[in-house]
């Protein structure tokens, strides 16, 4: 592996890796900040709702959240000054566990983690795009459906072209170098930003219904019809909020899904930390503050919506489109369009920088000999551009495969004309791998500990917040979350898994075979 320059070295190209430091605090905390915000924060609140059946719950539900993921980003900081080098948290996984846990996750990431999430958000990003452009259709055809088995299918429809087509421009984009890059990342998540407080705003003063409050507040904590948790093993009993302490807290576990991977990707700016100015300073402070700043506005987000629509239309929000139902009671059907744009700016400002950051993980992998070689050299413009282009090409291929959508009896679904509807391949995979996701996690916050007592010389300049206590708690709550998944989401928590350990072949074939990564 490249060493890191000190940060004495500051900003300029490290002369043994070729990466240029050229990202300062701001722009890292833009990159933590612009690659969590997606549309996640607009959606997830009506799943959130239903489950939770109150106010009080859904406000808990994004809190617990908020809290969870600034315990893991201090926790990150003290492993991030202590290995500031491309790749980030694969390089913490390689040092605490060995390299094939490393390799896992990367295999993970690459596999569809990162690419399934580019893919998710570019899809996003076409499907709003439609709202101010009909022709960009989930049903406009270019290669009609082609059913592969009862279950899956591909297509191509204007929406899915788009959607690639977003992928493309913004890889060619960051293959024209960091500057570029931050540049997008910048503009877009200041932007997008702005446009989530101008939504606060509106919500608490414009959109504010004193009945609305007075009726959500008074019954902070009553159950509006909440919805009954079934588990996947026949031996778990259903359980609901009503239930007692611990249908309660497998209630709030399960809640958690949806509102842990609206704020994820936080993670991503310690994949960049070969291009970062003085890293064992800037990628610390980049976790703290990027994810103390979304934790607030997801959380105030969530308190405008209740400033807006009573509990029971949260829930049943068309579509689960939120923020476009608090939109729509303060501007009539001119809501819907603010909400699309303000969608299009978000997603578009994600998704570059989870083009941006990802390529990194796959460049630490093949300098490890652990990934193809070519992704671990670098272009003239000092960014590893064939890793963005297999990540790209990869996030293509996975918008084009179908779900065929079925009903609870197993029937396919049909459409009012009568046709078959169906969903998108990727979207099941991200549900399978949310288990395996909050596995390596809990991985990575487990070996602070770990090197706290294998290395205790090692620098450290900045010392995880709260230490042992708040790192502990965290792998106690993302444990907790765990094991109530397992249990009662088990059919999509083992695929996960089971996607994991498919990279296990091919870390024996990388190990065992001739080399694949230049390393001199």
């Amino acid at each position: 592996m490249e060493e890191t320059p000190t940060p004495e070295r500051g900003a300029g190209a490290d002369e043994r890796s070729g990466f240029l430091r050229e990202l300062g605090l701001l722009d890292s905390t833009m990159i933590v900040a612009g690659s969590m915000i997606g549309s996640g924060i607009f959606i997830v609140s009506a799943d959130i709702a239903r489950l939770t059946g109150s106010s009080g719950g859904l406000l808990a539900t994004w809190i617990v959240t908020g809290l969870l993921t600034l315990a893991a980003a201090l926790s990150y900081g003290e492993l991030a000054g202590m290995m500031p080098k491309a790749g980030g948290q694969y390089v913490y996984l390689r040092e605490s566990f060995g390299p094939l846990i490393g390799f896992l996750y990367g295999w993970t990431l690459f596999l569809i983690i990162q690419t399934g999430t580019i893919a998710a958000v570019a899809v996003g990003f076409s499907r709003f795009l439609g709202v101010l452009v009909p022709g960009v259709s989930p049903t406009g055809w270019i290669v009609r459906p082609i059913d592969l088995s009862d279950g899956y299918a591909v297509s191509l429809s204007s929406q899915q072209l788009v959607a690639i087509l977003l992928i493309v421009l913004l890889t060619a984009l960051n293959t024209r170098g960091i500057r570029v890059g931050k540049w997008i990342q910048n503009s877009f998540t200041t932007a997008k930003t702005a446009a989530l407080v101008g939504l606060i705003v509106l919500g608490v003063v414009v959109g504010r219904n004193a009945s609305v409050v007075a009726e959500n507040l008074s019954e902070l904590w009553r159950g509006h019809d909440p919805a009954t948790l079934t588990p996947d093993f026949g031996f778990l009993p259903a359980v609901s909020v009503g239930g007692g302490l611990l249908a309660l807290i497998a209630v709030f576990c399960v809640a958690q899904v949806g509102s842990l991977f609206s704020a994820d990707a936080w993670n991503n700016i310690t994949f960049t930390a070969g291009e970062v100015k003085h890293p064992r300073r800037n990628i610390p402070l980049s976790l703290a503050f990027g994810t103390l700043l979304v934790t607030v506005l997801y959380v105030l987000a969530n308190v405008a919506y209740l400033c807006t629509l009573p509990i029971e239309a949260i829930q049943s929000a068309p579509d689960d489109r939120v923020a476009t139902a608090a939109l729509g009671v303060m501007f009539g059907p001119a809501g819907a369009t603010i909400m699309a744009v303000l969608i299009i700016v978000s997603t578009f400002g994600c998704n570059n920088g989870l083009i941006l950051a990802g390529a990194r993980v796959y460049y630490a992998m093949a300098r490890d000999r652990l990934f193809f070689r070519g992704m671990g050299r670098l272009n003239p413009r000092h960014v590893p551009a064939a890793g963005l282009w297999w990540q790209g090409l990869w996030a293509c291929l996975l918008v084009l495969p179908r779900t065929r959508a079925r009903d609870a009896a197993g029937a396919l679904q049909l459409d009012a004309a009568g046709a078959p509807t169906y969903g998108n391949l990727y979207g099941m995979l991200l549900d399978y791998v949310v288990f395996a996701v909050l596995i390596f996690y809990v991985l990575t916050i487990v070996g602070l500990f770990i090197l706290r007592w294998r290395r205790p010389e090692a620098e450290r300049p900045y010392r995880a917040f709260g230490y042992p206590i708040v790192p502990a708690l965290y792998v106690l709550g993302a444990t907790t979350i765990l094991v109530v998944l397992f249990l009662y989401k088990f059919e999509t928590s083992w695929p996960g898994l089971l996607l994991v350990l498919t990279g296990v072949p091919f870390y024996w074939l990388w190990r065992r075979g001739p080399a694949v990564g230049d390393v001199s």
